[in-house]
This record gives structure tokens, sequence and C-alpha cells, in this order.
């Protein structure tokens, strides 16, 4: 079973995938189509040479190696994807060989959280958009995709992933509640960048506090990306 899960950045996506890592019966890969992404856009992220050299470039390569064989012949394979990644040129055809979740967060949170490791994001930088005409596509093919919310996860982790290991057809692990410190061997080349504090963690963080307060200049992202938030959250699980 392959399980592709979407989100945006900030989203709580890697301890999601640290999560699923620590399970004995699951491989993980994570953001496979990075490179391909940067490459087609030119966009100038953190360390893009360095992504740029780690991965494929060609998005049809990658699409084929996602619904291939499962790394270590392990029973589950856990895909941490990207929904800005998904611009015109990548493929979504092998979208229908996997088991689709999506992964939402108040966009308030991610940007805030965003803007600490890059400037001024746009909203097609975090996501929002593309989340929800992924959502709509799946749909759309007579499936019923999964969408579940990482304030809930933070919430009560144990009983959300549980939660979500019975919707998706998953047997639930208790192991998925905790993965030793220091990252996973399977992160991005981009970790060191992005990943500070889930490397500092060895497991969820614990319920959110507040919204933070969004900066003048990034309100209009915020007002753009709330309906799309809004519109999945009325789906979570």
């Amino acid at each position: 079973m392959k399980i592709a899960m979407w989100s945006g950045p900030r989203n709580l996506s890697t301890a999601m995938m640290y999560a699923f890592g620590a399970r004995t019966d699951c491989a993980v890969i994570d953001e496979p189509f990075y490179a391909a992404y940067l490459a087609m856009t030119g966009l100038n992220h953190p360390m893009r040479e360095e992504v740029l050299a780690a991965q494929s470039q060609d998005p049809e390569q990658v699409a084929a190696m996602l619904v291939g064989a499962n790394p270590g012949a392990r029973p589950f394979w856990y895909q941490k994807h990207m929904t800005q990644h998904m611009i015109p040129g990548i493929p979504r055809d092998w979208m229908r060989s996997v088991c689709n979740v999506f992964l939402i967060r108040h966009p308030a949170r991610v940007i805030a959280s965003y803007a600490e490791k890059r400037e001024n994001p746009t909203l097609e930088d975090i996501g929002f958009a593309q989340q929800a005409e992924l959502f709509d596509e799946v749909s759309g093919w007579g499936g019923d995709p999964v969408v579940i919310d990482s304030h809930d996860i933070r919430d009560n982790p144990a009983q959300m992933l549980e939660r979500l290991c019975d919707r998706i057809g998953v047997p639930w692990s208790p192991h998925m509640l905790n993965w030793p410190k220091g990252g996973h061997k399977d992160d991005g080349v981009w970790a060191r960048h992005w990943y500070g504090a889930v490397w500092n963690s060895t497991g969820f963080a614990g319920p959110e506090g507040e919204l933070p307060e969004v900066p003048r200049a990034l309100q209009p992202v915020l007002d753009a990306a709330l309906p799309f938030y809004e519109r999945m959250k009325a789906k979570k699980i």
C-alpha cells in the first residue's frame, strides 16, 4: 500500500513522516517532486542547488518510481508530498494508484512559520489553493479522500493517528507516537534548513496555542488562503 500525504509547507508534515517512519512495516520518502518543481519554476529556494543535485528532475521518472515497488518490500510506503509542487507538467495520473490523504493547518500558523525560514511567502508558496484543487480532482475520480487537521493531531496524537489508520486501512501502531531525536535517514537534503524543530523532537509537541499574529504585509495571503482552508476543514475526520 502507498499513502500519499498532501499538505503545504510548515504543516506538521515532517512530524507525520517521522511517525510513519517509526513503524517497522513502513518506508517513507520526503518530497520527491521538489527538484523537478525547482527545475521547472526556476524558483530560488534555500539550498536550491543541493536539492537539484539530490533528486531526479524528471517528473515522469519520479511518478513511475512512486507507483513502483515499495522500498525494502515493506507493506506500506508513506510519501510526503507538497501540494505546491504539483504545477502543470507534473503528472497526476499516478495518484489514482495510491491512497491520497490531505493534511491541513490553519494558514495563520503556516504563514508565521514559513516566514521565519523564507521571507514574504505568497499564496502559491504555501499550497492552499493547490491542495483544494488536488482534493477536488481525487474526489472526482470517485474516491473519498481523507482530510486530517494538524491541530487535532497535536491535541490528541494517539486518537487522531489511530482514526487515520482506521480510515485508510493501516493497522494502528503506538510506535507512531515517538521517534528518535536527530532526524530520519530518509530526510531530504534540505532538512538542515527547514527541520530544526522536528530534529530536536521525539514526538508530537502537544496542543497548539493561540493563533499567531500575521504581519500586515502578509494579511492578503492569509485572506486568500482562509477560504481554501475552511472548505477543506469541513471535510476533516
